[in-house]
């Protein structure tokens, strides 16, 4: 066994990565463990037609001081959502086009969903952030879906579909599969719904050039220790410390943060076992649902017809669509398959999958849209070491019930991802706060007894 090191931080996506810069600036020695042969964890950026596209996320917004802040101190930059000119609605089956962020759909219509999101932000915020189980109405809430919720206070099946729409892109799920209380903690510590869903002024505000798993690779520039290809086998804790086994071998610390998905750590053996009241979260934890497709064009005709490359789709399996192109890069269409459309998306035949996906552009833009440059499609549920994505989803009854267990450190063991942030949960923003919160929390661990 190799020389304890003071933590090993075990995920080099953005939280393990911060959690673990910030540990060694203040002096402690640190080795982070990751299983892929890249560091980013949910961000990647690949190369597609000689310009990068981000395969994962890749979004931040006003208010993401954590994100902006880290652009600036590895010298990169952002660019806004291009969000000039008409965007397509397809509600069930009708397609219309509308500017600005209203829909050109009935009025009655229009009031029934402004109605819906102003009651989804009011209540959401009397849930609290860093204890949504403490809730007067956390029973309640977790013991419904998000679809529930709606045919109680909304009732109108178009509006609701319109709802689903969003609420897939966002969570990776569908409505019915989705516990109203998680829902509303995950929307508070947002901003509230109407930001979340918004490109112009909201979480899908801008990108970063050159592709977001830069962040993750300007930070792990500066670490000491950081091991690739290392997917962790077991961990054994005792009162000295904890030992971490990989295929390479043992590694020992006297701390360990864990930063990899809730559903992840499930599948890792611990000795002596995690605490029932954590491994009963863990076992209602679950990834969404996304497959994120690039399309490539030789030139932008949907800007040159006026669109802006948006479109909401309530009857799938496209759920969303953006202009996906880049700083002097290639024009493209950035297209989702998310919640129940996407499961088992990649099982289907992939001509197929091209064909509808192809055919439902050149419905929205044109015939153009029916000869790409490059089709590229990436399902996150074929990946080993995330699951799926964007988020971690948690079951009904998970956090009324066992969510204290999601941040509370187990012995020498800590947690960290952006499902345990505080703030814009689910974010590259919340993975970067809870880097930090870790990191405080290791540090004050770690420090000797005062006097």
């Amino acid at each position: 066994m190799q020389q304890p090191v003071d933590v090993i931080v075990v995920g080099a996506g953005l939280a393990g990565l911060n959690a673990a810069r910030q540990l060694q600036a203040r002096g402690h020695t640190v080795t982070v463990l990751e299983a892929r042969d890249r560091v980013g964890g949910r961000t990647w950026t690949v190369q597609l037609e000689g310009s990068p596209f981000d395969a994962g996320g890749q979004w931040t917004g006003p208010g993401h001081r954590r994100m902006m802040a880290l652009v600036d101190e590895l010298g990169l930059r952002t660019e806004s959502t291009f969000h000039t000119g008409r965007k397509v609605l397809e509600l069930e089956g009708q397609a219309s086009t509308y500017s600005g962020t209203i829909p050109r759909i009935s009025v009655w219509k229009l009031l029934r969903m402004q109605v819906a999101v102003w009651r989804i932000e009011w209540v959401c915020r009397k849930v609290p952030l860093d204890a949504p189980w403490d809730a007067a109405a956390a029973a309640e809430w977790d013991g419904i879906s998000v679809r529930d919720f709606l045919d109680r206070h909304v009732h109108d099946p178009e509006v609701i579909a319109l709802t689903n729409a969003a609420v897939r892109v966002i969570f990776g799920a569908d409505v019915d599969d989705l516990s109203l209380l998680h829902f509303l903690h995950y929307l508070h510590s947002g901003g509230g719904l109407q930001k979340l869903i918004e490109t112009h002024g909201g979480n899908q505000d801008r990108s970063v050039v050159g592709g977001a798993q830069g962040l993750s690779e300007g930070m792990a520039r500066g670490l000491s220790d950081l091991r690739l290809s290392s997917p962790v086998r077991s961990v054994t804790q005792d009162a000295e410390g904890v030992t971490v086994h990989t295929a390479h071998g043992a590694l020992r610390a006297r701390r360990l943060v864990m930063a990899i998905p809730l559903p992840l750590v499930g599948g890792i053996p611990f000795d002596p076992p995690l605490p029932a009241e954590r491994q009963a979260l863990q076992e209602k934890a679950r990834m969404g649902h996304t497959v994120k497709i690039q399309v490539l064009y030789r030139q932008a005709f949907w800007r040159d017809g006026g669109f802006t490359g948006e479109a909401v789709c309530t009857q799938g399996p496209i759920d969303v669509v953006f202009d996906g192109g880049v700083a002097q890069g290639h024009p493209a269409l950035l297209v989702f398959v998310t919640g129940r459309p996407a499961q088992g998306w990649s099982e289907q035949d992939p001509q197929r999958r091209r064909q509808v996906i192809l055919e439902a552009l050149q419905r929205w833009f044109g015939p153009q849209a029916a000869e790409p440059v490059l089709f590229h499609e990436t399902d996150w549920s074929g990946q080993p070491y995330s699951g799926g994505a964007p988020v971690v989803l948690f079951g009904k009854g998970a956090l009324s019930t066992h969510g204290r267990a999601l941040r509370a450190p187990v012995g020498r063991i800590h947690w960290a991802g952006t499902e345990t942030a505080l703030q814009c949960t689910g974010f590259m923003e919340g993975a970067l706060e809870s880097g930090e919160r870790v990191a405080a929390e290791v540090a004050a661990a770690l420090a000797p007894p005062a006097g």
